[in-house]
């Protein structure tokens, strides 16, 4: 396994030039990060913008005969979703920001209070690229904890775009993503220029230690793939190939 302890300090010390040094603790809402089955681990997910009514109940119902964690739609179908996994174990997921991360810090919070308020029980919102790559530390940093507080007591997945960023990067995004009351660091959309990869999923986990979850989304699309990313530190996978991947499908270990 890679050493990141530089690239972390690093990070770190980029970090603090901007935004002084991390509070000792950070509030944030307690999210799902375990389970015994690999499909309690998986956000069942349909993002596509010509998703139909049809395909979302069918994914209600696959995650409900499965036990998936949650089903992870765009915002225009959570109340839909909130009804059909009413009285399920599955959780509501959306998307916010999604997939560029470049609307204004006030639309994307807005979103996430309006969704939450719809029904939505976790939130993953796409980070503000563009303000990182330009330097912008202190934009990324609110746009974070924006969203966050408009949430309330919603856990919130904070997606890096990870393909955009270089290591370095990467680091300061988690590190800021520590101090912003977000739960969870998240890899990809799976609608940019790349997916998830091991490198990059351990990098976040040495980055956030256990204080943050880690999702790995984008080209997940067997059991193989899933087991290599739980294996390097995710916590959650975000995947549409979901029932290939929870029975075993392309190889891997059993259990989860």
């Amino acid at each position: 396994m890679t050493d990141f302890a530089a690239v972390i300090a690093a990070a770190q010390a980029r970090v603090e030039d901007a935004l002084g040094v991390a509070p000792a603790c950070v509030d944030r809402p307690r999210a799902r990060r375990d389970a015994p089955r690999m499909a309690g681990r998986i956000d069942h997910t349909l993002l596509k913008a010509s998703a139909t009514q049809v395909e979302i109940e069918q994914l209600c119902a696959e995650a409900i005969a499965n036990g998936f964690a949650s089903v992870c739609v765009n915002t225009r179908w959570v109340p839909r979703v909130a009804q059909a996994l009413a009285d399920s174990e599955v959780l509501v997921c959306t998307v916010v920001g999604f997939p560029l991360g470049a609307t204004t810090r006030r639309a994307k919070a807005e979103e996430a209070r309006i969704t939450v308020e719809e029904g939505a029980q976790e939130v993953d919102m796409v980070m503000d690229v563009g303000a990182l790559l330009s330097g912008d530390l202190a934009g990324v940093y609110q746009d974070m904890a924006g969203v966050a507080d408009a949430a309330g007591d919603r856990p919130v997945k904070v997606i890096l775009e990870a393909c955009l960023l270089t290591g370095e990067q990467k680091a300061i995004a988690c590190l800021i993503a520590l101090r912003s009351g977000v739960a969870y660091v998240k890899t990809s959309t799976g609608f940019s220029t790349g997916g998830a990869t091991v490198e990059d999923v351990a990098l976040m986990r040495a980055c956030v230690g256990d204080a943050l979850g880690v999702k790995a989304s984008g080209g997940i699309r067997t059991r193989a793939d899933a087991d290599a990313m739980i294996a390097a530190g995710a916590d959650r996978i975000g995947a549409s190939a979901s029932i290939a991947i929870a029975n075993g499908v392309g190889g891997g270990r059993s259990g989860y």
